[in-house]
């Protein structure tokens, strides 16, 4: 598809959540204002060859961020992006305006990208990542190492796709949990329990990078305080 990233290219970070007001300010004073993402939706619908393509370009960093640490592949995150907005392309006279248009993007590529990981092969980890690593990760920075970053992949790939995909939205991209809850259908609640118990599988994986290279530590006073566990908000509320 024209205007998709190739699958070497960065995504951009810091993004806002998806659920933002479509943009449609003047783009310079008394200059004519930018097609709102409806509008461009519409003109799609109506016939326009060249909309769906504006509006592709206008979000396509935050959903190649999206698939790629999602599934932690390049060539599948192309794959899984392309795959959703060609379904995007042929099903937009279905959508109703009950959400943004940028929300619903995003759960069209958050659908693509959970049906590759449940037809993915389910592979062993050895190792994880912590709450720190993920924080890095939230603000767009390179993994620490080349062994960090091979254990990110691993350890996601212990989560359930539904775990692993709140926690990257969540956690890895910062969306806020209002939003994620928009973009994957479910309450914020729910986000808030896959979360907390994605963390808590996580965190028993990353004794290695807590202690460091010297081992085990001993007891005493020198010995580093254990790797701190969200608290499992949203308990009661809807399990997933």
């Amino acid at each position: 598809m024209a205007g998709q990233p190739g699958p070497g290219q960065p995504p951009a970070a810091g993004h806002p959540g998806p659920g933002r007001p479509d943009p449609g300010s003047p783009a310079a004073p008394g200059g004519p204002a930018e097609p709102t993402d409806g509008d461009l939706l519409r003109r799609h619908v109506s016939g326009d060859a060249g909309a769906f393509g504006i509006l592709f370009v206008r979000h396509r960093e935050r959903l190649w961020a999206v698939a790629v640490r999602t599934l932690g592949d390049p060539d599948e995150a192309a794959d899984a992006l392309q795959d959703a907005m060609i379904s995007a392309f042929r099903r937009a006279a279905d959508f109703r305006g009950e959400s943004a248009v940028t929300t619903w993007l995003h759960r069209i590529v958050v659908n693509a990208c959970l049906d590759r990981l449940r037809r993915r092969a389910a592979r062993p980890a050895a190792s994880g990542m912590d709450e720190q690593t993920l924080d890095v990760l939230a603000h767009g920075l390179a993994a620490p190492d080349q062994d960090t970053a091979l254990d990110v992949r691993a350890a996601l790939r212990t989560l359930a796709p539904e775990q692993r995909a709140a926690l990257v939205l969540v956690d890895m991209l910062g969306y806020p949990v209002a939003d994620t809850a928009d973009i994957l259908g479910i309450s914020v609640g729910t986000v808030k329990s896959r979360c907390a118990r994605g963390r808590a599988r996580l965190l028993p994986l990353l004794a290695h990078l807590r202690r460091g290279p010297a081992g085990p530590p001993g007891p005493g006073r020198n010995q580093p305080a254990v790797p701190r566990v969200s608290p499992p908000e949203g308990a009661g509320e809807n399990r997933a």
